[in-house]
């Protein structure tokens, strides 16, 4: 609390000191026997100045200091003594003999060190014959009483309260000075993040006085390093007793806690207002010392950092420090590489693993090159590793291959085998070399073995030993995988497998911990959010999906050709999910240029399939005919694996209805049902993509169709089942049936069944003449202008907007949305819109409302 009789002096003070003044106050003539203990900017000086004005308001006569052996003091009198620890064996002995009267009243004020035998035997009188006080920092809630009283326009301000506490560690004098220079910023809106400079210069006449030996130590505690007096020794050139009396007068001194630690302001002091040399020296000395034992090296580099005296550190140091923070902050490893070579360490093919792990493949091909031309094998090796990396994630699969088979490792010879089959190379899918030479199992190396295994079972195999074997490659890399270069994680391969096998809820699983656990590091991070926002737009989350795209592309860095394709994609198919058909076309040239950019493999037909249906939808599908070629060409190299023909196949379905193209349809439906034995995902694919084509010509058995659209929601494609009932359900002239499939669209889409809008007619009776006549135009879809209507609205204009570009009233606009709203049964606005954007998206496929040729005889 603040004393309400000294608060021109802004003295705060603890219960003890408050205790004392209080006593005095009370009875100025009592018996007084006080030592008064307390590191330099403490407060004792304040403290006694108090007590001194207490006194001679009081009438006592006040003495301050040690008097002369001859010369008598009164026992009436208060005799006050500051800084005795600096008093001589003879005037100690004054005051041990004042004591010994107990007749005196005497307070005392000391530092806690220097401590000679004769001022340890006066210490321990006044503690044992009287009362020891000792001063500490403030609490948080003595800083905010300082502030309160030396600077109330600041006090109500938590932050700044927080920040001086936390600068000051709550040393009094330090709190003085940090208020004083805090109220003398002109507009201070919030806490700054360095303390004015003026407070710091305030430091210098207080560290200009220290020993050499002090300044030395304040620089070492000031690198942010726990520091063993075994280690203190070496660096100050001092024996462990000295190094003892060091740390004692340092704490002595108020520049230390009794933690062994700096305050930040006084951590700035000491970096800021030491000599450069004095500074560079004790740090080098530091760091040889750090290394030399084995310690960590990165503590200390990233204090250096800190405090931006980085150059001090030499290269040896750097290069540990960046090894260190490989795994966990490549980009930081990759920084401290490159300084450690600016500051002569020669280059190393860590130094480009670094790189890559951070995401700067140019970089990291840069150097890897270099390393491969001029570099020992060691260093070779390991750099013809990362290069194959970076080509992988660019696309260059072939020359990829080529360098994980020059590198000669078992986890490069199975990375070989995954870019191999990636291409189409059935050879790679041959028995796994031997791996047991020239690498011992590590967690790497045996998710690597498992990786290619699972890519090998997917082509080869069943899904189920696939996705078996590439989760559990996952589960093998979670521990420790932050620092693993993966040309593609066996997490992403998974999710690719688990998405193709219709098992959403496991690729959601696996992406999930796999992120968590930042395998891959920001290498892999976006490939991993990317086929995140995947799983949400094939289920249908259209918003979630292109928030979580937003976050992929939120730094602004280019992405690489691979993670480029499906982010194209993505945007393309949740343009076409939401039918927001200017999306559609302002998208179409950059998806074109992805799929340019990267060569067609197995792990691209996925986003390769999702732009044919886009491109259908545009009217431009024959731009990406060739690429489709080739992405057939390859599956037929690989013998038609169902497990990644039968996705391709239902792309290349909606592509061709859209693209109004009956015979390719029926192609693709032939090719389903060729492979619907041999998963599960594939008889619900291709059982659906049979009703689908029967219901475009006209055939709408609803049993089928919603026993088909369950079957897509259940393997979780949401949105094609709900699209599917939503489709059959706006081409059925059997108004029950209509019904009935509107409800299963809105129930696969996640809305309520209740919310269906209008009355059903009871069992058994027919609809009524007027549902009738509302019924009898759905069977031909909705008119011309309804169409160019609905468009419009799911474009987001308004209804005067939309009777501008239509040349039409803004009433007969709301007319026609009324009567769209009443023929497909729709209870409100937003059930309505959802429904519009099938209507409008299949409207392509729809041969302007007029049902598909029947199937001809195969």
């Amino acid at each position: 609390m603040i004393m309400n009789d000294v608060v021109e002096s802004r003295l705060v003070l603890g219960r003890a000191p408050k205790a004392l003044l209080d006593r005095v106050a009370d009875d100025p003539t009592g018996p007084l026997l006080v030592g008064l203990a307390g590191p330099a900017g403490h407060g004792k000086t304040a403290l006694l100045a108090e007590l001194t004005r207490i006194g001679r308001r009081a009438g006592l006569t006040v003495r301050t200091g040690v008097p002369e052996p001859t010369d008598p003091v009164d026992p009436a009198e208060l005799l006050l003594v500051d800084d005795a620890h600096l008093l001589d064996d003879e005037r100690v002995g004054v005051l041990l003999d004042l004591v010994a009267t107990r007749r005196h009243r005497l307070v005392v004020a000391h530092r806690p060190w220097p401590r000679s035998v004769a001022f340890s035997e006066l210490t321990d009188v006044l503690r044992r014959e009287g009362q020891a006080v000792l001063l500490g920092p403030y609490g948080r809630e003595q800083t905010a009483a300082h502030l309160a009283a030396a600077a109330p326009e600041l006090a109500h301000r938590g932050d700044l309260v927080d920040y001086v506490h936390t600068q000051t560690g709550g040393v009094p004098r330090d709190v003085e000075r940090l208020t004083r220079g805090l109220r003398a910023v002109p507009g201070l809106s919030s806490a700054p993040t360095e303390p004015p400079r003026s407070v710091v210069l305030e430091f210098a006449p207080e560290l200009e006085i220290q020993p050499t030996a002090v300044r030395r130590l304040l620089l070492a505690v000031a690198a942010g390093v726990p520091l063993p007096v075994t280690m203190l020794g070496p660096l100050l050139d001092q024996e462990p007793e000295a190094v003892d009396e060091l740390i004692a007068t340092t704490r002595a001194a108020g520049l230390i806690g009794a933690d062994g630690r700096l305050t930040p302001i006084v951590r700035r002091a000491v970096t800021t207002l030491s000599p450069a040399t004095e500074r560079s020296a004790v740090w080098r000395r530091l760091t040889e010392l750090q290394l030399a034992r084995g310690g960590p090296v990165l503590p200390l580099v990233r204090s250096l950092l800190a405090v931006g005296v980085l150059g001090d550190c030499p290269a040896p140091t750097l290069a540990a420090a960046a090894q260190e923070a490989l795994a966990d902050e490549p980009a930081f490893a990759a920084d401290l590489f490159a300084a450690a070579t600016a500051a002569g360490h020669p280059t190393s093919a860590r130094q480009a693993l670094a790189a890559a792990l951070a995401g700067n493949l140019d970089d990291a091909l840069r150097l890897a090159d270099r390393l491969l031309a001029a570099a020992d094998p060691t260093d070779r090796a390991e750099a013809a590793v990362v290069a194959a990396t970076a080509l992988a994630h660019r696309g260059h699969t072939g020359r990829s291959v080529e360098l994980y088979r020059w590198s000669g490792t078992a986890s490069s010879l199975a990375y070989a085998t995954v870019g191999g089959l990636a291409t189409g190379d059935l050879t790679a899918a041959g028995p796994p070399v031997d791996e047991s030479a020239g690498e011992p199992p590590t967690l790497h190396a045996s998710a690597a073995r498992l990786m290619a295994q699972g890519v090998r079972e997917s082509v080869t195999g069943t899904p189920s030993a696939a996705l078996s074997a590439l989760v559990q490659a996952a589960a093998l890399l979670e521990p420790d995988g932050r620092a693993a270069l993966l040309p593609d994680s066996p997490a992403a391969l998974a999710a690719l497998t688990a998405v193709h096998s219709g098992e959403l809820d496991i690729a959601e699983q696996v992406l999930h911990r796999a992120q968590a656990a930042g395998v891959g590091g920001p290498l892999m991070a976006r490939r991993h959010r990317l086929l995140q926002a995947w799983i949400l737009m094939v289920r249908g989350q259209t918003l979630a999906a292109a928030e979580r795209l937003a976050t992929v592309t939120a730094d602004e860095r280019p992405l690489e050709s691979r993670d480029l394709l499906f982010a194209a994609a993505l945007r393309m198919g949740i343009g076409r999910r939401t039918s927001d058909l200017g999306a559609l076309k302002r998208g179409w040239g950059q998806a074109l240029e992805a799929v340019v950019r990267h060569p067609v493999d197995l792990f691209t037909l996925l986003p390769l399939g999702e732009l044919a249906i886009a491109g259908a939808r545009l009217g431009d599908a024959a731009r990406l005919a060739p690429y489709l070629r080739e992405g057939r060409a390859l599956l037929d190299r690989l013998g038609a694996p169902t497990l990644w023909s039968v996705p391709l196949h239902w792309s290349g379905l909606h592509a061709a209805i859209l693209s109004g193209e009956p015979t390719a349809a029926d192609d693709h439906v032939a090719a389903l049902l060729a492979a619907a034995d041999h998963s599960r995902y594939a008889a619900v694919v291709a059982a659906a993509a049979e009703s689908w084509v029967e219901v475009l010509r006209g055939v709408v058995d609803p049993v089928r169709v919603e026993a088909a659209a369950r079957g897509l929601h259940d393997t979780g494609l949401c949105w094609d089942g709900a699209r599917l009932a939503g489709q059959a359900a706006i081409r059925t002239s059997d108004r029950r049936a209509m019904t009935t499939l509107l409800e299963c669209a809105r129930v696969l889409q996640g809305r309520p069944a209740a919310a269906t809008g209008g009355p059903r007619p009871p069992a058994g009776e027919s609809a009524t003449p007027a549902t009738d006549a509302i019924a009898a135009p759905t069977q031909q879809g909705l008119s011309d202008r309804e169409y160019e209507v609905a468009e419009l609205v799911l474009a987001g204009l308004t209804y005067r907007e939309i009777g501008d570009r239509l040349f039409i009233s803004a009433k007969t606009v709301e007319h026609h949305v009324a009567r769209m709203r009443n023929r497909l049964n729709c209870a409100n606005r937003a059930e309505l819109l959802a429904l519009l954007r099938t209507v409008v998206a299949d409207r392509a496929s729809d041969a302007a409302g007029q049902p598909w040729p029947q199937r001809s005889a195969r």
